[in-house]
């Protein structure tokens, strides 16, 4: 006779009692440890294969392995796959994460060093097809799914991520970048299980025969903010394994679970946690494929050819290939200084006044400000300034005369009211009007430098502000010393081959923008209300209140 299991029934068999029980039980399951509470908000860590779209690079560019979003148990499958699909080709991974899962992020750290892999804290700007769209033909027929450009500006490597980011051989993060460490979060699940249990009597002992779980049920959670020792022994281990220093993880334990400690880049390389002070641009630069040797994550595709699969071997080291020559762009005309009022009429008759920069910095450029600071007999007037760079000595001696004359700068372009100033067109009593447009304004090559010079420097979040190497380096250094702007803005100078595009985090971490304003505090039509009055602000009486007034003799 077969013992019932039906729950609520008694069974009889071999002469014995056979029953059953229920139990129920709080079980406490595994711990899952994350490093980061606020990373649920963002989309799980995805993986692709990105080729440079960098100006001249093509028909041999860098590719690389484009990792953004938060740590999950399921992401080292992820990478696996992606792994898989290049058949042992030794791609860099370029990394934007605000962490995640710790044993998730061990993982994908062991599985880069297995793999011997190169890693980069950098966030990857796409063109044409984007990973997260669907049946997109873009790219077809170029030989990659995905093309684009990686920059460190405003990328993040933070909590759980360090330790996937330490499993690297290269390991770079660059000026622009953030790493940050604290200490683990556990969870502790409880869940309430209802058993079933089938027994027997012999010799008047009850002998269980089987035990099944019929039902689950969430029992609630709690967390604790401090390593067990079992967690901070296998980090630690993993960490020393990996050739980091004692200090990263000594820093990780120290800082509490709420707050995050952004390690300062020399601090990173005497723990050895970075192999170098380089950028992303270091494994994704345009020009790098024309290096001999030439890295391993550069692959040529032939103009003459169809488009070759992305996942073919690395091609082998060729002469490089003249660059093609860029689009040629219409010439920015030299820098024009024009004396302007704000055109708002709610600021009337009390109105703020600017001086309007615009167009390439030339070598006459600083003659030419000094002519229009004359002009204003002394009036300190901020320069609202729109350029696309230019001459570099020029640009310096600009923002030393701004500096001079302790004058304000904003980023923006003026659109005139009245009508754009020429010779065709004269402005009453030599003032035109207008308003600043924060989003077409443009600051690129030398116009930072002239930007520096400002005493209050304002650069909005709509504003196009870009950095390259524009030499010569020791003035330029200097310079900058001397208007007290920190290092970093210098080293992306010199490091940026090509245009850079820097995001107002990073503008202001390295002091060139002197707070986080727009145009407006210094242009806006209400200003001229404030207390105390700002400098250039100027009534002007009306052209009633003008005729009323007696005649003079």
């Amino acid at each position: 006779m077969v013992p019932d299991s039906r729950l609520d029934e008694h069974a009889w068999w071999s002469q014995a009692l056979a029953g059953l029980a229920l139990l129920i039980a709080i079980v406490l399951l595994a711990p899952a440890a994350r490093a980061q509470e606020q990373s649920l908000e963002i989309p799980s860590m995805r993986f692709a294969v990105v080729r440079s779209n960098a100006p001249g690079c093509e028909p041999n560019c860098p590719e690389w392995i484009s990792a953004e979003g938060t740590i999950e148990a399921g992401t080292p499958s992820l990478l696996k796959r992606t792994l898989k699909a290049l058949k042992g080709r030794q791609l860099p991974v370029v990394v934007n994460s605000p962490g995640g899962n710790v044993d998730a992020a061990v993982t994908l750290g062991q599985m880069i060093r297995k793999n011997k892999l190169d890693i980069a804290v950098g966030t990857t700007v796409f063109s044409g097809c984007e990973p997260e769209m669907k049946n997109c033909r873009d790219n077809q027929g170029k030989g990659a799914d995905y093309f684009g450009m990686a920059y460190d500006s405003g990328a993040m490597c933070n909590s759980a991520c360090p330790l996937m980011f330490s499993g690297g051989v290269r390991r770079v993060v660059g000026d622009f970048a953030y790493l940050g460490v604290h200490q683990v979060t556990t969870t502790y699940k409880r869940e309430k299980l209802l058993y079933r249990t089938t027994y027997r009597i012999v010799n008047g002992k009850k002998k269980i025969i089987s035990t099944k779980v019929v039902s689950r049920k969430n029992a609630g959670s709690y967390k604790t903010y401090e390593m067990s020792k079992a967690v901070e022994k296998r980090l630690s281990a993993y960490l020393q394994g990996m050739g980091i220093g004692a200090g990263v993880f000594i820093t990780m334990k120290n800082t509490p679970a709420s707050e995050i400690h952004q390690l300062v880049l020399d601090n990173m390389l005497h723990m050895n946690l970075v192999t170098s002070l380089d950028t992303v641009e270091l494994f994704t630069g345009g020009t790098i494929c024309k290096a001999n040797p030439m890295p391993a994550n550069c692959r040529e595709i032939p103009a003459d050819k169809e488009a070759m699969p992305a996942n073919l071997p690395t091609a082998q080291a060729k002469p490089a290939p003249a660059a093609p020559a860029e689009a040629t762009t219409p010439k920015e005309a030299d820098m024009r200084f024009v004396l302007v009022r704000g055109s708002n009429p709610l600021c009337n008759p009390d109105c703020p006044e600017w001086i309007s920069a615009e167009g390439a910095i030339t070598a006459q450029t600083p003659e030419r400000l000094r002519q229009a600071l004359d002009a204003v007999a002394g009036r300190r007037l901020p320069i609202v300034i729109n350029s696309q760079g230019g001459d570099v000595e020029g640009a310096l001696a600009a923002g030393r005369l701004i500096r001079e004359r302790k004058l304000d700068v904003v980023v923006a372009h003026t659109d005139f009211v009245d009508c754009d100033p020429s010779a065709d067109c004269l402005a009453k009593d030599g003032v035109h009007t207008g308003l600043t447009i924060e989003s077409e304004g443009e600051c690129a090559s030398a116009c930072p430098i002239m930007i520096a010079g400002g005493v209050r420097r304002f650069i909005g979040p709509a504003v196009r502000l870009s950095v390259s190497s524009v030499g010569p380096g020791d003035k330029v250094k200097a310079y900058l010393e001397e208007m007290a702007i920190g290092p970093g803005l210098f080293a992306a100078i010199q490091l940026s081959s090509s245009k850079r595009q820097l995001y107002q985090q990073a503008i202001l971490k390295f002091g060139l923008a002197t707070g986080p304003q727009s145009a407006d505090e210094l242009t806006g039509a209400t200003i001229c209300r404030s207390v105390p009055r700002p400098d250039n602000c100027r009534v002007m009486p009306s052209a009633n209140a003008e005729a009323d007034m007696p005649a003079k003799l």
